[in-house]
């Protein structure tokens, strides 16, 4: 049968659509009897993939099942209750109704006029982030991205044209060792060079360290350099550090310089009342990341740039070729493709409202504080061990800890094994995904509890495990 039009008839969409609708459920129901973790090698996936891409034509059904059982099923689940590494994405059932919408109608939202209607969604989304995060509305802007990533290279390249121009030769950038590192990629991507670039230390709470950085700014305006943008965390992955929002902000008005706050994983903290405070000060930076497929709890891909005037994102970005000229209104019928890198642009924008539409803010305000009460609990369960030592204390629902018995003193390098090894046995055997990070030259294990869906019991379960496997080393270290 050939389908040179790609169509269906409606009966066979419906079907169709169900049966993917079925399986969405099935998965998401049966998440608690699924291992979180895949592990397979480049021969396995290629040995079971070898028959793709034939020819001929295939029932559909087939091939959904196919993709389902054998692509789907041969990946980790970032949304599982027991993945704790890296940044979670717990995502929401209503925001993959909001994706399937999106795609399947389509929507073009480069332009106001293929788009007004999501095009306002986008700018009312981007308002109440605005507001939550206290910038101002009449003036600020922003622009939905793929990601934290691509919000941060947005945001140098407005810093960089709105304050250099086109010679950004004496320029040079401050951000602490913990910083992303899509930000340092970012610079590479857009020119600077490495003598540009300040990676400043972080003090004892791994925040960037104000008197190592203006140590650095009186040294390179001496040089006669140019401190372009300071990059600040709220929120490291590490960590879960902010930095001194507030003093940088006094620094940045003293010395004029853009202060940009990387607020990809943190920044959903200002939906609780639980550490507020440590965003003071966000609210006087230039611009700001933000990541809703992090903390606000929506699936991949959607991240967002706010800036405290949108005329830097237009007097950046807007080009206007021909073919686009009977695409430009006025001023209020916003056009996003000139506040941002892509042309081309789906509605991200729909996930988050429909999802904020449907719980309500409230809902999300409550999960980010389950989350980061759970996490104080388990940094309380793990005190209470005498095998337990806590390397930095649960900060945005990050903790780091280590296994370090205070009947057994261990060297460094014996501890950086046993606990390498916990997350290798907890990975291998799908139990729970737990990755290790370095601090201070100590491996630790690092947990990241964003996820509404995990319970303590989950939590708790897995660092038991950890433990037995910890014994089981000892024991055969004494044999």
């Amino acid at each position: 049968m050939t389908h040179t039009r790609l169509q269906h008839s409606e009966t066979d969409m419906r079907a169709l659509g169900y049966r993917v609708v079925d399986q969405l459920v099935d998965h998401l129901c049966a998440l608690d009897n699924k291992k979180p973790v895949c592990r397979a090698s480049r021969g396995d996936m290629d040995a079971l993939l070898s028959g793709d891409f034939s020819m001929d034509a295939d029932d559909p059904v087939s091939v959904i099942d196919h993709v389902v059982n054998d692509v789907l099923a041969n990946c980790s689940i970032p949304a599982h209750p027991k993945a704790f590494a890296f940044v979670p994405g717990p995502g929401n059932y209503i925001s993959n109704l909001a994706d399937f919408l999106a795609s399947g109608f389509n929507v073009f939202t480069g332009s106001w006029m293929a788009a007004p209607a999501a095009s306002s969604v986008e700018i009312k989304l981007i308002n109440w982030l605005l507001q939550r995060f206290e910038l101002p509305v009449k003036e600020g802007g922003g622009t939905f991205t793929s990601g934290g990533s691509m919000a941060n290279l947005t945001a140098i390249v407005t810093a960089r044209r709105v304050r250099c121009g086109e010679d950004f030769s004496t320029a040079v950038v401050y951000l602490s060792d913990q910083a992303h590192s899509s930000n340092i990629k970012a610079l590479s991507i857009l020119g600077f060079r490495k003598s540009q670039i300040r990676i400043v230390p972080t003090d004892e709470l791994f925040r960037l360290d104000m008197e190592r950085l203006e140590k650095s700014l009186f040294s390179d305006k001496r040089a006669g350099l140019n401190p372009l943008m300071i990059i600040a965390s709220a929120g490291t992955t590490n960590t879960g550090a902010v930095d001194p929002l507030d003093a940088l902000a006094d620094l940045c008005a003293g010395d004029d310089i853009w202060l940009h706050v990387d607020a990809a994983y943190g920044g959903a903290g200002v939906l609780s009342d639980n550490n507020k405070s440590l965003f003071n000060g966000i609210s006087r930076a230039h611009s700001v990341t933000v990541d809703p497929h992090k903390w606000f709890f929506q699936p991949y891909e959607i991240g967002c740039l706010l800036v405290r005037d949108r005329y830097w994102l237009s007097d950046t970005f807007t080009e206007t070729p021909e073919y686009l000229q009977d695409v430009e209104g006025n001023s209020s019928e916003i056009n996003f493709y000139d506040h941002g890198v892509q042309l081309t642009r789906n509605f991200k924008a729909l996930k988050l409202y429909m999802s904020l539409k449907t719980y309500g803010v409230e809902a999300f305000s409550g999960a980010v504080t389950y989350n980061i009460e759970l996490t104080e609990r388990v940094e309380e369960y793990l005190r209470s061990s005498s095998t337990w030592e806590i390397v930095t204390t649960a900060s945005l629902a990050v903790i780091n800890f280590r296994y370090n018995p205070l009947h057994k003193p261990l060297d460094d390098q014996t501890l950086d094994q046993i606990n390498e090894g916990i997350s290798r046995n907890l990975m291998d055997s799908g139990q729970a995904m737990v990755t290790t990070t370095t601090l201070r030259r100590r491996r630790v294990l690092r947990l990241c509890l964003i996820n509404p869906r995990t319970k303590f019991e989950d939590v708790q379960g897995v660092i038991d495990a950890g433990e037995r496997y910890a014994r089981c080393v000892l024991t055969e270290l004494d044999d």
